[in-house]
């Protein structure tokens, strides 16, 4: 594979829909600008419409705006809705946005804040907008994780929301790992399928308003390195755009940065945690992760025989 892969090499994307998460600025908004230039119809899903308007009026090509707000199921549920309205088929799910080191806060549902958006928000509605993918051949559900599922990473089944303590990393990184372990399981029961594919990217260290919760301990000593060690957010949106696009990615892989440490670079195939591949671990987030969310998904488990 080629270790040079950029926005020159995204097929044709003409007669595609895809619902980019969180477009309305940094790594989202680059990969919806680059799906759009290459000929896609683009939906920002975003929670501020205004936001959003701003940022399609950026970009060239069929680019609409969806209120999309992660942090509440019934906006989740309304978002699908609307999107199933409008369309009957969708090409492209990049499950983008998220927040980092949040201090600690909850959802409108009572989630954990960075577990119920990066990864309950998303589940929900891949689950609702799943049967629009499953009839299109070389669909394709890619979710941004983060090198910081491997940070003081662990599903904590024991206490998910983070009820009795609070660690602004460990929440970040147990929900970079359900982002990975979502799309393992995920990608598990769409094989049997033939036709969607579940994928996952992350941007390395890229300079985006995502970290703007950083830890008052770290933030120094990160904008110090920062020449050093980030990269823009259209470098930081090619492992997802190559993830969605390329025509040699295959379902269940991930996509990062080539450089060292996969922090900057251009993408290429890499491996996640020992942890992120444990089946039965990200079976149980899924089982819990339906509980919580009350969304099925129109794809089962397969049989124990059935490989990954």
């Amino acid at each position: 594979m080629s270790q040079t892969w950029t926005t020159a090499n995204i097929p044709d994307q003409r007669g595609r829909v895809a619902v980019v998460t969180g477009a309305n600025t940094g790594l989202g908004f680059e990969t919806a600008k680059a799906l759009a230039e290459r000929g896609a119809s683009v939906v920002l899903a975003v929670r501020d419409v205004e936001k959003g308007g701003r940022a399609a009026a950026r970009m060239a090509g069929d680019v609409t705006v969806q209120a999309l707000d992660l942090t509440s199921l019934d906006s989740v549920r309304s978002a699908a809705a609307a999107l199933r309205g409008r369309f009957d088929r969708l090409d492209l799910l990049i499950n983008n946005a998220g927040v980092m080191y949040t201090p600690k806060l909850a959802t409108r549902d009572g989630f954990e804040m960075q577990f119920g958006t990066n990864h309950l928000g998303h589940f929900a509605l891949t689950g609702l907008l799943l049967d629009l993918m499953l009839p299109v051949p070389g669909s394709r559900v890619v979710t941004v994780s983060s090198t910081g599922h491997r940070i003081r990473a662990a599903i904590h089944f024991d206490d998910l929301q983070w009820q009795r303590s609070y660690s602004r990393v460990g929440a970040y990184g147990q929900s970079k790992l359900a982002n990975l372990m979502f799309t393992y399981e995920l990608q598990r029961r769409l094989a049997a399928h033939g036709t969607t594919a579940a994928l996952a990217a992350h941007p390395g260290v890229s300079s985006t308003e995502l970290a703007r919760n950083t830890p008052a301990a770290l933030r120094l000593p990160i904008t110090w390195l920062a020449p050093l060690i980030t990269q823009t957010p259209a470098m930081g949106a090619l492992p997802t755009l190559r993830a969605a696009t390329d025509p040699a990615a295959l379902g269940g892989q991930y996509y990062g940065p080539g450089g060292r440490f996969e922090v900057t670079g251009h993408p290429r195939l890499v491996t996640s945690s020992a942890e992120s591949y444990d089946v039965t671990t990200q079976q149980r987030l899924w089982a819990a992760s339906e509980e919580l969310t009350g969304v099925t998904f129109p794809v089962g488990a397969p049989s124990p025989a059935q490989p990954r």
